[in-house]
């Protein structure tokens, strides 16, 4: 809801004879609301933040042609709400906690309005500032589920990166054990990952390790067959461990067919066919010297 310069400059000068008095009534509400999950000092600099920034978009709207939240008056504004739904989108509070903070200033204005003319004059203002604050709580809702989606987005984005490791197990021999369903984006952070290993070892051996994805199937296949193509690309060669009896009886019937790619039951027996590839004998074991 927009305000013309007159409305916005009789809600500047409410904000601004009663300013202690809707502050701390502010501050009270909200500090029922979040039931003291944020501290007092941090629930003050808040509030007063707000105030402030609500104050000075009203002048600068008395002053010209009002005040809209979309305007370049409300921009403060629109500055002081996001950043309070990204601090609060980060504490883990509630869509709801956060735009109460906001519906909050209404108890706060009935109130100084009390002291304010009688009758319909102080209803009808009282109905105008409240159709902008409902503006702003929806802004601020709006905002707060943009930062979350974004917030989602980014621990999703490093649980990925932590699910797909790229280990070293020999000089020469790398293995990604893959735990968990393989769609199309892990599987590319799996190959971006694998690939980028090999380049900084220098390994002429991949295992892509299976014995911790449930199913495989058709689609699961495909990515694992890019991964070693772009790995064979880079000069390495790929072994595949951990077909499960369940898992090869599935690739059977799907017609699945790794050509010419080295595949073993186990990660340990993938280990010791890249080892005998190399020329080491993992059963022998080193002398023992003995003492004369």
């Amino acid at each position: 809801m927009a305000l013309n310069a007159e409305e916005s400059g009789r809600f500047a000068d409410l904000l601004g004879q009663h300013s202690d008095q809707i502050v701390k009534r502010w501050t009270d509400v909200v500090s029922t609301s979040l039931r003291g999950r944020l501290s007092q000092v941090e629930l003050d600099r808040q509030v007063r933040e707000l105030h402030e920034a609500l104050a000075a978009g009203l002048r600068d709207g008395a002053s010209g042609r009002g005040l809209d939240l979309k305007s370049d008056a409300g921009g403060e504004i629109r500055a002081v709400l996001s950043e309070l739904s990204r601090s609060r989108a980060r504490q883990g509070f509630s869509a709801t906690e956060t735009a109460v903070s906001i519906f909050a200033l209404k108890d706060a204005l009935r109130g100084a309005l009390g002291t304010e003319g009688q009758g319909k004059v102080r209803l009808d203002d009282y109905i105008m500032f409240a159709g902008l604050i409902d503006d702003l709580g929806l802004f601020t809702f709006e905002a707060y589920s943009q930062a979350r989606e974004e917030l989602i987005a980014d621990q999703a984005e490093q649980l990925l990166e932590l699910s797909t490791p790229v280990v070293k197990l020999w000089e020469g021999v790398v293995a990604v054990p893959l735990v968990g369903t393989l769609d199309s984006a892990r599987a590319q952070v799996v190959m971006e990952r694998l690939l980028q290993t090999l380049v900084d070892t220098g390994s002429p051996y991949a295992i892509i390790d299976i014995t911790g994805v449930p199913a495989v199937d058709t689609q699961v296949a495909q990515h694992i067959l890019k991964t070693v193509v772009a790995a064979r690309l880079m000069g390495a060669d790929c072994i595949i461990s951990g077909i499960r009896p369940q898992i090869a009886q599935t690739i059977v019937a799907l017609g699945i067919e790794f050509g010419d790619i080295a595949t073993k039951s186990s990660l340990a027996d993938a280990l010791r066919h890249v080892l005998r590839l190399t020329g080491v004998d993992p059963q022998r074991r080193p002398a023992v010297r003995r003492e004369a």
